[in-house]
């Protein structure tokens, strides 16, 4: 045994030593000279002192080969029982986190190996224990919990008085994994604890103290340890119980049904706080209860409110309804939680004051709807949402308006001003853009009268910098409104004053082309909305015709996108620019805007031949429309090198073997050979023999000699 001494070369020796008590025929034989050598190196002389060893790693090892020698020495340990116990008492104080961790260890294992002995010893450990059960590191303090447990099981069950209230410290740890140490701990012992039920009246509260924990993990284990003391203690006293249930004493006069028992003092309590409501002066329960929901919001703070106000005289009430409405609509109220039953607390809040105040909450009508717009917008339960959508007809007919969206249309200015008010830092878990999105979609036509928030805050939250799971949301909601405008954003006729912020600061500059599958979501959503711009019917050919000069390079990009569903509506929205470019708009003015992007090296032929063939008939009816331009236009004649090759790429697509495809373009050489037919003729006999099947290339020729003949 080297441990004593001091120079580096030394300490590697441990390792050796660990080896051989491993591969020893009769380990406990080295007991008695490897005990008392560990603990000349792990025990202080004093407790201020620091343990001779002033190497941590080598005390670190030392307490492992100290454990070694616990597991496998077992009983025999017990002659050296006092030099372990020792060693242990400093190897818990030391600076060395992990040595305290190992300590605790060690000390378990001891008690588990010593058990008939371990008791004369085991208040010696207490004091070490309970200097380090506040450690800095939560590790090091679950160990020890751990290890009192196990050392007070196998030890002296009077040390019980020695840690309750360190126990009791650690249930309101930080950590959460020490709480839930703390909770088994105490379970186990009114579970094994020898002289359990002793201390039944100490141990119970820090076990039910659990049942509150803000963690489910904790609550759970509280709950279910807690069965278990209760099954157990029914089976070691089943004989009492036996005779209490065979000759029970009948219950008191009056006493409630079992079914109201489980709430009768939530009953009680509401009960309470109405007649406090009645008699109590408002001035002095709102001093209160507002001063304890402004210091820490609660569900149960929430329904004492609405008792109180449910039983409060309308008269005596309405000097109090704006304090108590302005109050309701502060963030950290009405935001203060997403709990449910938060919720519906705060909802029956809202609901008292309509019952009892009825029309006088007409002055406070905003900041109600402010509480309802929370609910509606932070809820996910169905049953709270037609609860608030309810309550909101309510305060609509206290409004003496005909529906909620006519309570919107009165409040939705302010209501706007008050929420985009930081709209410059909002992110998809924001709680004012679930209401922002709740107003635009409910307010209905009132969205129209408040377009001078509307769009400003939808320009900034839309641009690339921004959060692309808010885009993602905002384009969706966009969308909805531009498919039905006259209902919703054009309801006054005033979106045409916004259309250019729309094109050139939102849509623009999300067609943008950039990497990764969030970027082609935003890029879907967005022509998704341009889709629904340009096919409703509030925009004029003129403005079709502005924006088409601003966005027909994003689109003509977008044709090549990994979605299907962007190529599908690129397709779509370069018709609807066709079409309405043929009164304004010549096709030899839309080439030289565009040259070489709508034949030649356009990716709109390249679409015949896209894997979906939606898009490939969306692209050759976009084609169709192009050719119509053509023929509209005086100096077509211009235009005969590219559709000729536009038939002749057509032609090709002429024996597609999708049957759909053959029809479609058939359709198309059809309604454009009266531009060019002799051309078409001349292409379409090239051709005709290296067809499949010359069926279609026979109907259009025969529908060109069809026309022929009837010019």
């Amino acid at each position: 045994m080297c441990f004593h001494l001091r120079y580096p070369g030394i300490k590697g020796k441990v390792e050796p030593e660990d080896s051989g008590l491993r591969r020893a025929a009769r380990p406990r034989d080295a007991l008695p000279r490897l005990v008392p050598a560990l603990t000349a190196r792990l025990a202080r002389p004093e407790p201020a002192r620091l343990p001779p060893e002033p190497c941590e790693e080598l005390r670190l090892a030392l307490v492992q080969l100290l454990r070694l020698a616990v597991d496998l020495g077992g009983a025999a340990l017990a002659p050296h029982l006092d030099d372990a116990v020792r060693a242990l008492r400093g190897a818990l104080l030391d600076p060395f986190a992990a040595v305290r961790r190992e300590s605790c260890e060690c000390a378990a294992a001891l008690a588990r190996a010593t058990p008939e002995h371990f008791h004369m010893q085991s208040e010696s450990l207490i004091g070490p224990l309970m200097q380090t059960i506040s450690h800095q590191h939560w590790k090091v303090r679950v160990a020890v919990i751990e290890a009192t447990g196990t050392v007070i099981q196998f030890g002296n069950g009077s040390s019980v008085d020695d840690v309750l209230s360190h126990f009791a410290q650690r249930l309101f740890d930080d950590v959460p994994q020490v709480r839930q140490a703390v909770t088994s701990v105490v379970g186990g012992w009114l579970l094994n604890l020898r002289d359990r039920y002793s201390f039944f009246h100490k141990l119970s509260p820090l076990l039910l103290s659990s049942f509150s924990d803000e963690m489910p993990e904790v609550r759970q284990t509280a709950t279910s340890l807690w069965e278990k003391v209760g099954l157990k203690w029914q089976e070691e006293n089943e004989a009492d119980l036996k005779d209490k249930l065979d000759f029970a004493s009948p219950p008191p006069p009056h006493y409630p049904e079992h079914e109201l028992c489980a709430s009768l003092s939530s009953l009680q309590c509401i009960r309470a706080a109405e007649l406090i409501g009645t008699f109590v002066n408002p001035e002095v329960f709102l001093k209160l209860i507002l001063a304890m929901l402004k210091k820490s919001p609660s569900a149960s703070g929430l329904l004492i409110l609405a008792s109180v106000i449910q039983g409060c005289p309308q008269n005596i009430l309405q000097p109090h309804l704006k304090v108590i409405a302005t109050e309701l609509a502060k963030e950290h109220i009405c935001q203060g939680s997403e709990n449910n039953r938060y919720l519906e607390h705060l909802l029956l809040c809202v609901q008292a004051l309509l019952s009892v105040c009825q029309e006088d909450c007409r002055t406070v009508s905003l900041q109600l709807m402010e509480v309802l717009v929370t609910i509606l917008a932070v809820s996910g339960a169905p049953g709270l949402l037609k609860k608030a959508q309810n309550t909101m007809d309510t305060l609509a007919e206290v409004e003496d308006t005909p529906s909620s969206q006519d309570l919107f249309r009165k409040h939705v200015g302010a209501l706007l001003e008050r929420l985009t008010a930081s709209h410059g830092e909002w992110t998809v878990h924001s709680v004012q853009l679930l209401k922002f999105t709740v107003v635009l979609t409910q307010a209905g036509p009132a969205v129209g009268e408040a377009l001078q928030h509307v769009i400003p805050t939808l320009r900034t939250c839309l641009q690339p910098t921004t959060d692309p799971h808010m885009r993602l949301k905002l384009f969706s909601v966009l969308s909805t409104m531009l498919l039905r405008p006259k209902d919703t954003v054009d309801s006054q006729g005033q979106f045409h004053g916004y259309l250019e912020m729309v094109v050139n600061d939102i849509l623009a500059p999300n067609l943008q082309w950039h990497a990764g599958r969030t970027a082609a979501a935003i890029r879907t959503a967005a022509i998704s909305c341009l889709w629904a711009l340009t096919s409703s019917d509030i925009l004029l050919a003129k403005q079709v015709q502005e924006a088409q000069e601003t966005l027909m390079p994003q689109v003509l990009a977008t044709l090549e996108d990994d979605s299907q569903t962007t190529r599908l509506v690129s397709c779509r929205i370069i018709s609807v620019f066709l079409k309405n470019s043929g009164d304004t708009m010549e096709p030899e003015k839309f080439l030289k805007v565009y040259p070489g992007k709508i034949l030649e090296e356009t990716e709109l032929l390249k679409r015949l031949d896209d894997v979906s063939n939606d898009v490939r008939m969306a692209a050759a009816s976009a084609l169709l429309t192009w050719l119509k331009c053509v023929q509209n236009s005086d100096g077509k004649s211009a235009f005969q090198s590219s559709v000729q090759f536009l038939y002749r790429e057509l032609l090709v697509h002429l024996d597609d073997p999708e049957s759909a495809i053959q029809d479609t373009v058939l359709e198309v050489l059809k309604e454009g050979s009266v531009l060019f037919p002799d051309v078409l003729v001349r292409e379409t006999e090239a051709v005709v023999h290296k067809h499949r099947s010359s069926a279609y290339c026979e109907q259009l020729l025969q529908h060109m000699q069809a026309m022929a003949a009837a010019r």
